[in-house]
């Protein structure tokens, strides 16, 4: 199995900048595209951001400019840096690997983390 530890989550004023990380641990044999969703308090789940295990990257237009998806491999860590935080990115943050492991059945498979709070203050 995978387990997902998100980070980084927070409380900060509008117009601030915050960093989430997600690392990856397990029996990992690959990851493949790792990413986040994001939902707010009565809404559904929002992609925001996907980075392949070549580097790279799609991100979703409400975002787009303002946040920087990447990755380091050698840890199995992924990394949100959102920029010029606005209230209505007020959400829960939640990310996501394909990947495969040591255990059967040999294919990939996707896992989620836990989700980390952001809170963004006008």
């Amino acid at each position: 199995q995978v387990q997902l530890v998100e980070s980084g989550g927070g409380l900060v004023q509008a117009g601030g900048s915050l960093r989430l990380s997600c690392a990856a641990s397990g029996s990992i044999f690959s990851l493949n595209n790792m990413g986040w969703y994001r939902q707010a308090p009565g809404k559904s789940r929002e992609w925001v951001a996907t980075i392949t295990s070549g580097g790279s990257t799609n991100t979703a237009d409400s975002v787009k400019g303002r946040i920087t998806i990447s990755r380091d491999n050698a840890k199995n860590t992924v990394f949100l840096q959102i920029n010029s935080l606005k209230p209505e990115d007020t959400a829960v943050y939640y990310c996501y690997v394909s990947g495969t492991t040591y255990e059967q059945p040999y294919r990939s498979k996707d896992y989620w983390g836990q989700g980390t709070q952001v809170t963004v203050s006008s």
